[in-house]
């Protein structure tokens, strides 16, 4: 009897958490067409268009899903995970020449995401545990998040790849927009991160501290956002 009670616990669980792939949003398609509806950042299968990452989108619950291909989009939001479109290196962290990086942290100087070469459309990321970009809505215009496509980026940090985001090493990167994409190095740490979280004295003390460095990105970012949600 016990047994049967346990059985159907877990079967309970596994189905909420399929449940939750599917998040509401909407996309930027490549005119700036903002479209509502639901998507799901990590798709099994093959992908529209060889060597590009990939979501499925649907406009309600009961539509029929699509595939859509990182050349179709600008930018998308997923739960609380804002996306842009960006040319990634194969060498090292990438698994599709174009795919989406996440805006784990939103201003005037972003920093990027990549999360490296497992499983699904997009490129191992899992929605709704990684660190969001602080709700992922409003202020980005008719096209999303500055646009532009970067190509050519040299091989930055790498962080653990945690945050079930899939087997792959996270890779970060700073810039106003994925045109001016930049790696964050163990020489540049301190006075990127610096700039990018400068809102919050109390963070950038202890980045020039050395109280979070290279090797602990996650937590810094999560630190963050832990002290802007306490204002």
């Amino acid at each position: 009897m016990n047994k049967i009670f346990i059985f159907t616990i877990l079967m309970l669980a596994f189905t909420s958490t399929y449940g939750q792939s599917w998040l509401p949003g909407y996309f930027y398609d490549v005119k700036g067409t903002k479209n509502p509806g639901l998507i799901r950042v990590d798709p099994r299968g093959k992908g529209p268009i060889k060597g590009e990452g990939y979501i499925e989108y649907k406009e309600n619950a009961k539509a029929e899903s699509i595939k859509l291909s990182a050349s179709d989009l600008r930018s998308f939001v997923a739960g609380k995970d804002s996306f842009i479109v960006a040319a990634a290196p194969r060498q090292g962290w990438a698994k599709y020449d174009l795919d989406f990086v996440q805006v784990a942290v939103d201003g005037p100087l972003r920093l990027f995401e990549a999360q490296g070469g497992a499983g699904g459309g997009g490129g191992g990321f899992s929605p709704g545990l990684s660190v969001g970009a602080g709700g992922g809505t409003g202020g980005y215009g008719g096209g999303g998040f500055g646009g532009g496509v970067s190509g050519g980026v040299s091989i930055p940090i790498f962080g653990g790849g945690g945050g079930g985001r899939g087997s792959g090493k996270t890779a970060y990167f700073y810039g106003a927009n994925t045109a001016e994409m930049q790696p964050i190095t163990n020489e540049n740490f301190i006075d990127v991160m610096s700039e990018i979280m400068g809102d919050e004295p109390e963070v950038v003390e202890k980045i020039q501290t050395k109280k979070f460095g290279p090797n602990n990105m996650e937590k810094l970012i999560a630190y963050f956002k832990q002290v802007q949600a306490g204002h």
